[in-house]
């Protein structure tokens, strides 16, 4: 699944604080934003595996939430958004595309890694890949009921990470072909920091 709705998503976890207490739920919703998009920081050293953890994410959130309950403050409530973002966002990607160029051919057999187990989770294609239409369907989907819990400067964020989601599912498969025609001409200074999938597009990389 795209960005957008990674961090949309782990926004809306904070949804219960606006009732449960209202003064931390500003906290929650930038913390859940962070927690969302902070897996994806691997995008060019070892994607959806170097900081991709869908079992010791979903662990380590558990005992957060269980101090933010116990002892509810802004560092706690922190924590514990913040890991449920990391970790709904590595466990989505099992239900995503492939980790390949072009996701929409289907051709590639990895997910998101399982570190737990040592191997690569198989994806489910129910999002057919980041970017599709129906991602952009989850993106919206998510921000709506948001754009009625929060204010401003959330708001706005809520806004942004929207238009994003429009133009990225718009622009989607034509960056993937931009990317093909530019990889082989990228520095030699650049060319370590490339996916494997810019350079040969091996579903198996």
């Amino acid at each position: 699944m795209m960005l957008p709705t990674h961090v949309l998503s782990g926004m809306l976890l904070a949804a219960p604080l606006v009732r449960a207490a209202p003064e931390l739920a500003p906290i929650g919703f930038v913390a859940g934003f962070l927690g969302g998009l902070f897996p994806d920081l691997d995008l060019y050293v070892g994607h959806r595996k170097t900081l991709h953890y869908p079992v010791y994410y979903g662990l380590f959130a558990s005992l957060a939430l269980l101090a933010a309950v116990a002892a509810p403050s802004a560092v706690t409530v922190a924590a514990a958004l913040f890991l449920l973002g990391a970790a709904l966002h590595s466990v989505a990607d099992m239900y995503g595309g492939g980790l390949e160029l072009r996701p929409w051919e289907g051709n590639s057999d990895r997910a998101v890694y399982d570190h737990y187990r040592g191997t690569w989770i198989t994806p489910r294609r129910l999002v057919r890949y980041d970017g599709a239409v129906e991602d952009l369907a989850l993106s919206v989907g998510l921000a709506l009921p948001l754009l009625t819990l929060v204010n401003s400067p959330l708001r706005e964020i809520v806004l942004g990470t929207l238009l994003v989601a429009t133009v990225y599912t718009v622009t989607r498969r034509y960056l993937a072909e931009l990317a093909a025609r530019i990889a082989p001409y990228a520095p030699d200074a650049v060319s370590p920091f490339l996916p494997d999938r810019y350079v040969d597009d091996d579903p198996k990389r």
